[in-house]
């Protein structure tokens, strides 16, 4: 079990789960746990030969009942590729999936705030290779949650939707769009390819979102995905964020968004948080959004 500690000083959670220190960190190829558990292989998570879409709970859960929640979700049977190079059609369902688990996960009592996010490539401390995200189900509401309500607050409106009228009306740091979805750099971004993509109409989470909506959702998600590979012809690293509405009894507020914290400043230069970033909490950037737009715009359009 792991046990929570609050930090007075900084305000926040402190989860420990100790047992965390002994999950699976980057076995070979032939030994994956997400791969599908096939005739006279080994036995892995998933007992079946083929699959589209597997959820399963973590075996090393940062939460878990009677405390939240922690699960995997593998977007695919082949231990090859990423999100980017999902069929449509998959990236699409995977979608309904997001939605469904945020929809089961938000109805449990011990879960205030179900967050969806992947986290790609050993820079960003990625344990296993196989094309996979991870849902959690806190028992609280987490910082950055409370401070997008506190900026609704701030705004006397939503927050996201005042950002979004905003990057869209003055359009150097957009960088793809369609009917429903626009993706940007956004103006303070703190990462130097750091990237937000937000449905054009006020959708507090996935349960709110029209089919199409989902659909041209996961477009956008892959076309940036894609771009973000294509920047310097190399597997990009990044941790990917859903931003949904608490699902707890507090006011919910919230607009979904999609927000990406990719670390490499350069093709081989990352961005460390070092004395500025942990010691004072304030980012040191150093690159301009307008300028990191820019070339990733370009690399959008060479990737279609």
């Amino acid at each position: 079990m792991s046990e929570l500690r609050f930090d007075e000083l900084g305000g926040e959670q402190v989860v420990y789960a100790i047992h965390r220190q002994d999950r699976t960190f980057l076995p070979s190829r032939e030994r994956c746990p997400l791969d599908p558990t096939r005739p006279g292989g080994p036995e892995t998570e998933i007992p079946v030969p083929a699959f589209e879409i597997a959820v399963f709970d973590n075996r090393f859960p940062a939460f878990e009942a009677p405390s939240g929640a922690a699960e995997v979700v593998v977007y695919t049977d082949s231990h090859d590729g990423s999100f980017a190079t999902l069929a449509p059609e998959r990236a699409e369902a995977l979608m309904w999936v997001w939605r469904h688990r945020y929809q089961e996960l938000g109805a449990r009592e011990d879960v205030e705030y179900v967050m969806i996010f992947e986290n790609r490539g050993v820079e960003v401390g990625v344990t296993l290779h196989h094309p996979h995200g991870q849902i959690y189900g806190y028992p609280f509401v987490p910082p950055i949650a409370e401070r997008e309500r506190a900026a609704d607050q701030r705004l006397g409106e939503c927050a996201t939707c005042a950002l979004l009228r905003s990057e869209l009306e003055d359009g150097r740091r957009v960088l793809c769009e369609n009917e429903s979805v626009v993706a940007h750099i956004p103006y303070a971004a703190r990462w130097a390819f750091e990237a937000r993509v937000t449905l054009r109409a006020h959708r507090a989470s996935l349960l709110d979102c029209e089919p199409d909506e989902l659909r041209l959702l996961a477009g956008a998600l892959q076309a940036l995905v894609r771009g973000y590979d294509a920047l310097f012809a190399r597997p990009f690293p990044y941790v990917m964020v859903v931003h949904q509405a608490p699902t707890g009894a507090q006011p919910a507020g919230g607009h979904l968004h999609v927000d990406f914290y990719p670390p490499l400043r350069t093709a081989e230069k990352l961005k460390y948080l070092a004395g500025s970033e942990q010691g004072a909490g304030t980012f040191i950037a150093d690159t301009v959004p307008e300028e990191s737009a820019g070339a990733l715009r370009e690399a959008i359009a060479r990737a279609k």
